[in-house]
């Protein structure tokens, strides 16, 4: 068993939060064609399948919340991202855009065998929103319609952190009290939304080997950036809190000129939809599918 693997496993026996525990014990660990070892996609719910994917230095508990929601009409398969989460983490792996897009690629044959070859819908949230529209653009024949939450890195360009400066950032991440602002920073109400039980989630991965080699890679690489031109051909939805304090207000003009009527605002709502208002994103994804 991984590192990976006893983390989750000993999640859905004594995370705090009811939901994350729920969704942890959901995981089944996948092999995948030309990647080596297992790697982690909750896998729960009936229905057409939903792909839902989580955003930078996150994990698939991030849609604890979320999924209850949505699976008694479709089969949710939720991965964690290439690199992020409690995925393993090979010293040699690619922790890139590309290394991500393959890593989802090969998830959509394995989905296809396992559950069905029909197209899918598709949810991401922050940084995978740009990551689904990637895929999507890629795919266009396996998803079906996407639902971006606050997406990050629609526009602008890559910025790779130099040498030093990404070994250094991991490093301020990981510090408990920094980890302790950005969770409270990503909801639109800290006071009532974020104690303990969310601050043990966002942690969690840190725990995982390789956690920092992979996450100083990624910031190397300069992520995912300018997604957004041109947006995939699928019918596309945007929701994005009004009280998001993580994407700057000059991000948000660039996504709104860009998106123009598929962005909706959500009232009382910060970085994380999905978490600060899950039951309008649940209505978001059904009326759409009502509508077709």
């Amino acid at each position: 068993m991984s590192a990976g693997e006893a983390l989750l496993a000993e999640a859905a026996r004594s995370l705090i939060d009811p939901q994350g525990r729920a969704l942890a014990a959901a995981v089944q660990w996948w092999e995948l064609a030309g990647l080596e070892g297992r790697w982690p996609v909750a896998l729960l719910g009936q229905g057409p399948p939903l792909l839902l994917l989580h955003g930078f230095d996150s994990s698939l508990l991030e849609f604890r919340r979320l999924a209850p929601l949505l699976a008694a009409r479709s089969t949710l398969v939720i991965p964690d991202l290439y690199g992020f989460g409690f995925c393993p983490r090979p010293s040699e792996g690619s922790y890139n855009p590309a290394g991500v897009l393959a890593h989802l690629e090969a998830l959509l044959a394995a989905i296809a065998e396992r559950i069905s070859p029909d197209p899918m819908g598709l949810i991401g949230a922050s940084m995978g929103g740009s990551v689904a529209v990637e895929l999507a653009r890629r795919q266009p024949e396996r998803i079906e319609r996407l639902l971006l939450l606050a997406p990050a890195g629609l526009t602008g360009r890559p910025k790779p952190l130099p040498p030093l400066l990404d070994l250094l950032g991991v490093r301020f991440l990981a510090l408990p009290g920094v980890r302790r602002g950005l969770v409270r920073t990503a909801f639109a109400d800290p006071a009532s939304s974020v104690g303990p039980a969310e601050e043990q989630i966002a942690s969690l991965p840190l725990a995982v080997p390789g956690w920092g080699m992979a996450l100083g890679r990624f910031a190397r690489s300069g992520g995912f950036a300018g997604c957004g031109d041109p947006l995939p051909p699928q019918p596309l939805q945007v929701l994005w809190g009004a009280n998001d304090r993580i994407l700057r207000p000059a991000q948000k003009r660039a996504a709104q000129a860009l998106l123009g009527e598929r962005l909706r605002e959500l009232e009382d709502c910060g970085h994380l939809p999905h978490l600060d208002q899950p039951q309008r994103v649940a209505e978001t994804w059904a009326g759409a599918a009502e509508q077709r």
